[in-house]
């Protein structure tokens, strides 16, 4: 069953942190330290595979996590393995209505945030009779996000689980009783020296008067590969995203006081190449499905080592390479430095760098429209002419599909299409701006 996953995955092999994980949930409960981008998710979905039963009609695992994006995420990796079990999603922001349909016909796994799973279990939305495994994945963060109450609450509600998979990116000196975690196998790999990336560091140093001109700069010359722009706060990253507007260039934002839909969108866009250069708090710094990025920039710095870690470990990930640009005011090091990194040469005139060669086409239907890429597929192909390596990336959500399309052609497919029916009905398809 594993091997099947693995080739619907388009993964070779799995990496030791997996197997180890694997081989330890057979045993008992787990306690899995791992840093980010390392693979966590598999090393706690595939065990699933040997111990969910087809004949069970409810509830089967739960997985509970700190973010929306990352129970996107999580559901999207558990789909793609094709195990043929039902998994749905719920969390703050998405539609209760959906949901609650969702759940009269439980899925097998059901992945949430804790104050929505609370909510659902506040309303009798779904039985936990028969729920004997429990995933709490980035612990830590759930702990930092004040999820405890919550998360308490619903684990009483659960009387049959017999096992737990506790999952972290940072060292954790007490594990609270809450968990209900007896005697775990204890895997840390955090000090692994295989998992730490193959990051160079390099420094831009400018007075606070000149620290958004030489970002732009440092853009200009950087952001033709995938940039991550790294901000403290929301008020920065929205000051950064006004001047590269004024001085034209493409990007989006990604912070807390956005709304769930924007968010998705920037993150959408950003993943299927249509933008290269993403702006956003540590929000987008742990759990989040991005590609490979080729750089980061911290234009504010990060308080701790932890967090600089964290920020970091969104390049490089799993034997990757990438650059990491700190940011300094002159004579400015911050502690978890170990050496003065080497400098990064801005004297040249900023230059755009080109558009992506990609942009992105809107869908108005999605999963509950009963529309999957199969469909977007046949229709941008056949009805659009594109040829195949004209589409990218396809994401489908519940009530919306995207799909990546080369610049050049979108203008054109998006005419070809726009008064076509898709499964019968007429949809609208725009240009996603």
């Amino acid at each position: 069953m594993i091997k099947q996953a693995l080739e619907n995955l388009k993964i070779a092999a799995l990496n030791p942190m997996q197997e180890a994980a694997i081989a330890a949930v057979k045993k008992g409960d787990v306690i899995l330290l791992s840093p980010t981008g390392s693979g966590k998710t598999l090393g706690f979905l595939l065990p699933l595979l040997g111990v969910l039963q087809k004949d069970v009609s409810t509830v089967q695992a739960l997985i509970m996590v700190p973010s929306r994006e990352l129970a996107l995420q999580i559901e999207q990796v558990f789909r793609t393995i094709g195990s043929g079990f039902k998994v749905n999603c719920c969390y703050g922001g998405h539609d209760l209505k959906i949901e609650r349909n969702n759940l009269s016909q439980p899925p097998a796994v059901l992945i949430g945030t804790p104050g929505r799973i609370a909510h659902h279990l506040r309303g009798e939305s779904f039985s936990t009779d028969a729920i004997n495994t429990l995933i709490l994945d980035e612990f830590d963060k759930a702990l930092e996000f004040g999820f405890q109450e919550d998360m308490a609450y619903i684990i009483k509600q659960m009387p049959a689980i017999k096992k737990r998979i506790l999952t972290s990116a940072t060292q954790m000196d007490e594990i609270p009783s809450f968990t209900g975690i007896n005697k775990p196998i204890k895997l840390d790999y955090l000090g692994n020296a295989a998992a730490v990336p193959n990051l160079k560091q390099k420094a831009v140093v400018a007075d606070p008067a000149d620290k958004l001109e030489a970002l732009f700069a440092l853009i200009c010359k950087v952001s033709d590969k995938p940039t991550l722009v790294f901000c403290n706060h929301r008020e920065a990253v929205d000051r950064i995203s006004d001047l590269l507007y004024d001085m034209g260039l493409p990007h989006d934002i990604f912070h807390g006081g956005m709304e769930q839909d924007d968010r998705e969108r920037a993150l959408l866009k950003f993943r299927n190449g249509s933008h290269r250069i993403l702006i956003t708090t540590d929000l987008a710094s742990r759990g989040l499905d991005i590609p490979e990025i080729e750089h980061v920039i911290h234009y504010q710095l990060p308080h701790n080592k932890e967090a600089f870690t964290h920020r970091n470990g969104r390049t490089a990930r799993m034997h990757a390479t990438g650059t990491s640009y700190l940011m300094l005011a002159p004579d400015e090091k911050p502690a978890y430095l170990k050496g003065v990194p080497e400098m990064e040469d801005l004297s040249a005139e900023p230059v755009l760098p080109k558009p992506s060669p990609w942009a992105t086409v809107y869908i108005a239907a999605g999963k509950k429209d009963k529309i999957n890429k199969v469909d977007i597929v046949g229709l941008l192909l056949k009805k659009g002419e594109l040829a195949k390596e004209d589409l990218g990336l396809i994401e489908v959500l519940d009530h919306s599909s995207y799909a990546a399309v080369k610049r050049n052609r979108i203008e054109r497919v998006v005419q070809l299409v726009k008064n076509e029916k898709i499964k019968g009905k007429k949809i609208k398809i725009d240009i996603s701006r």
